[in-house]
């Protein structure tokens, strides 16, 4: 949307993305592309550092931009150093951290230690930036910028969704859309669902490394015929009128675009109470709980289904507050100001 918005305004946006030798055309791209946003595929191995970086290298020289803006760890760590060396302003935008093992607290240890060396470091949440700045990130550099959402993007009719869900018209579904691992909270759901009463089912979408962890537990807890699992879905955003309630079980996150999805759908949410969550959704736009408490969970499930015409309330005010604050045309102001800024020394304190 970032890309896609700029290059609408006039801008000269490209692309690239580091994707594995075996893909010959990723979904992400093809659709920049479809938006009319130039790309490239950079195709290197998992460890294919010092490739990346000569492509990057490469790309910087033909193109000669004005700013490069890197997003994740990777490329934060990999790749930005490339265009500084070049003369060439960073910025970052930081989404959230995941934690994990040993090994992805390393990652994230390094890309903080990356922040301090970009010209830009974008928020996307006041909690994340309270977390940046206090891991050393220096206010002259930190912004916060928290992300937006298109509301009129189209989607499915509530019938249609349902089909290609596989659920019927009956059933009381709980969507969850996300990345399957620890952070996201997956597990906390799974716990809350057999303290729901009979005709509750849920509807996992997305994949990742939790998932085999993750069916197992849905087995062992007796709830396997109540949960549907779609894997990674294109474009997922489509299937959301289709649910009875949006559940964001995660323990951490930044501004979930998952969350803004639910709410321009004008579905009911039930979210924790993490990271950027707050700023996006109050106890009038949805209803918030505690973090590792599938109890109240459970229970603000069952809320929304006991209680239709508070969760209707709530559904209104939510896209209410989604097109006052969340829209896409401020955002990407926010954005070109901060690249003039950059380019103009203004970020980096010089005349």
């Amino acid at each position: 949307m970032l890309a896609a918005g700029h290059s609408r305004l006039g801008h000269r946006v490209h692309v690239a993305g580091a994707v594995d030798p075996g893909v010959r055309e990723h979904s992400f791209l093809a659709a920049l592309e479809a938006e009319g946003v130039s790309t490239s595929t950079i195709a290197v191995s998992g460890r294919g550092y010092l490739r990346e970086r000569a492509a990057v290298r490469r790309l910087c020289e033909e193109l000669r931009p004005d700013v490069v803006h890197t997003h994740g760890y990777r490329s934060d760590v990999a790749d930005a150093g490339v265009a500084r060396s070049l003369g060439i302003p960073t910025v970052t935008t930081v989404h959230g951290f995941t934690g994990g093992g040993r090994k992805n607290r390393l990652y994230e240890w390094l890309q903080v230690e990356a922040f301090r060396s970009f010209d830009a470091v974008v928020a996307v949440s006041r909690a994340m930036a309270e977390r940046l700045s206090a891991r050393g990130v220096s206010p002259q550099r930190l912004h916060t910028i928290p992300n937006a959402f298109d509301p009129d993007r189209p989607r499915m009719e509530r019938g249609e969704a349902r089909r290609l869900l596989g659920v019927g018209e009956e059933d009381f579904v709980v969507g969850w859309v996300g990345r399957l691992s620890r952070e996201k909270g997956g597990d906390v759901l799974l716990d809350s669902l057999p303290m729901l009463t009979a005709g509750a089912s849920a509807v996992i979408v997305g994949d990742g490394p939790e998932r085999a962890a993750l069916e197992e537990q849905a087995r062992s807890l007796g709830i396997g015929d109540r949960v549907k699992w779609l894997g990674t879905v294109p474009d997922a955003s489509r299937l959301f009128p289709g649910f009875d309630v949006f559940a964001l079980s995660s323990r951490t996150e930044g501004i979930p675009i998952v969350l803004l999805e639910a709410m321009a759908a004008r579905v009911p949410v039930v979210a924790t109470r993490v990271g950027g969550v707050p700023d996006v959704v109050t106890g009038a736009e949805a209803l918030l709980v505690p973090a590792e408490d599938p109890e109240g969970l459970a229970a603000a499930l069952a809320a929304v289904r006991e209680d239709a015409t508070g969760a209707m309330q709530r559904v209104d005010a939510a896209r209410g507050r989604l097109e006052r604050e969340f829209s896409v045309g401020p955002w990407l102001s926010r954005y070109e100001a901060l690249y003039r800024a950059l380019v103009h020394g203004a970020s980096r304190g010089e005349p």
